[in-house]
């Protein structure tokens, strides 16, 4: 006996009912699963915008660490989520990252697997020695100051760049750059190299040819003119007065080329028996110019020699006022009466070194 299509609907009422409410609460649940791993991906998961910094060789916990001390996100389930589903624990690049808000997970996570650092302003002035260079740089680098002098150390990489130990100190000139993080030493260095190319361009190598200067002699000019004088508007003067003494043939006798050659520029009185020093740095014994720069001359300074006043000042002392700036003179008799009384001056005020 066949049965029709209502009785078979009788037949299994209850089954049909179970089946519908199955599906439908199937269908609610891959809804709702569905719509939270939308939010997982695209929903914002900044929470405070900051940076972090990730080491060579961490790891995905290393990550999640770092991202949780800087209280970076929201949801750190749902990171966790995407970047293992992006594959991310098994690309995990160094370097430093910015979060900001309005960020998802999936742009938090391509970010990092592609490698996407934040450039750094790397700034560094008012340095003299090697030294206090690579402590100042590894600063916002990853390569700490022992790695970084090491290397500007290497007699081949100093070498390599056109440089002696001496005239080394010409290629680094005062700014602020843009590195990464991760920036290497060599990278550090061959970006120097590009910058001082960059500022010697042929409009600033004919201004020296015209003084009859190379690039290196006005960078060891700028570096004393540096330490003479803070006053940028005195600079030209004071360069002008040195380009005179060398075209004189008469010694630099540069005060602060001693300081260098002691290795201590805490010292505010020059006393006769620090004259002696033995060194190529002492202009007061050893004729023209020392043999580099006694520090990192800025562009003011380096400027300031390529556009030296033309004056006829072969002397100048500081002024007696302690302003900062100079008493310059023609001849040594006006010298000396300046002299006496700035050291009159420094008398007055109990310096004695």
């Amino acid at each position: 006996m066949e049965l029709n299509t209502q009785n078979r609907i009788m037949l299994f009422p209850k089954l049909n009912k179970t089946l519908i409410i199955i599906f439908a609460i199937a269908f609610v649940l891959a809804g709702l699963r569905g719509y939270q791993l939308f939010q997982y991906v695209f929903a914002e998961n900044v929470k405070s915008p900051g940076a972090i910094t990730i080491p060579k060789n961490a790891t995905f916990s290393d990550v999640l660490d770092s991202l949780e001390a800087h209280d970076i996100l929201l949801q750190e389930k749902a990171f966790r989520w995407v970047a293992k589903k992006k594959d991310y624990p098994e690309f995990i690049k160094p370097g430093k990252y910015v979060f900001n808000k309005g960020m998802n997970s999936n742009q938090l996570v391509n970010m990092l697997k592609a490698g996407n650092q934040k450039p750094i302003s790397v700034i560094f002035n008012n340095l003299r020695f090697m030294t206090e260079l690579a402590g100042a740089v590894a600063s916002y680098i990853e390569p700490d100051s022992t790695e970084l002098l090491a290397y500007l150390s290497n007699p081949e990489v100093i070498k390599a760049m056109g440089f002696d130990e001496y005239s080394f100190h010409a290629m680094f000139i005062p700014n602020t750059y843009e590195f990464y993080w991760t920036t290497t030493p060599e990278q550090f260095t061959e970006r120097m190299k590009a910058e001082y190319e960059r500022f010697w361009n042929d409009e600033r190598k004919k201004k020296a040819a015209d003084l009859g200067l190379t690039p290196v002699e006005i960078s060891t000019i700028a570096s004393i003119v540096q330490e003479e004088t803070i006053k940028n508007d005195e600079k030209p003067r004071v360069a002008g007065l040195y380009i005179n003494r060398i075209k004189k043939g008469m010694l630099l006798q540069a005060d602060p080329t001693i300081k260098f050659a002691m290795g201590d520029f805490s010292i505010q009185r020059v006393l006769s028996k620090y004259l002696e020093i033995d060194s190529p740095y002492n202009t007061y014994t050893h004729a023209g110019l020392p043999p580099g720069p006694i520090n990192f001359p800025e562009v003011s300074s380096l400027e300031a020699v390529l556009n030296a006043e033309s004056h006829k000042y072969l002397y100048m002392c500081a002024s007696d006022k302690f302003d900062g700036y100079h008493n310059f003179a023609r001849t040594l008799r006006e010298h000396n009466v300046n002299a006496k009384r700035y050291q009159q001056a420094l008398n007055k005020n109990q310096i004695w070194r």
